[in-house]
């Protein structure tokens, strides 16, 4: 258990610091956005959208 313990002791040193841990403010942020766009965009093109579905959805079903 030694030898595994002084492995990974000389494999972090090697590595260096972990310094780099990510971006997740940014990426909280980077969801929250595309959430809004498209909330918004379903705000604006949802009942076209709505409308062809039921359309095409018509045109398959034949009623």
């Amino acid at each position: 258990m030694t030898r595994i313990k002084a492995a990974c002791a000389a494999w972090r040193h090697r590595q260096g610091p972990f310094e780099d841990r990510g971006d997740v403010p940014g990426w909280v942020l980077i969801t929250l956005m595309t959430a809004g766009l498209v909330a918004a965009i379903w705000a604006v093109a949802g009942p076209a959208l709505t409308g062809l579905f039921d359309d095409a959805i018509a045109s398959v079903t034949g009623a």
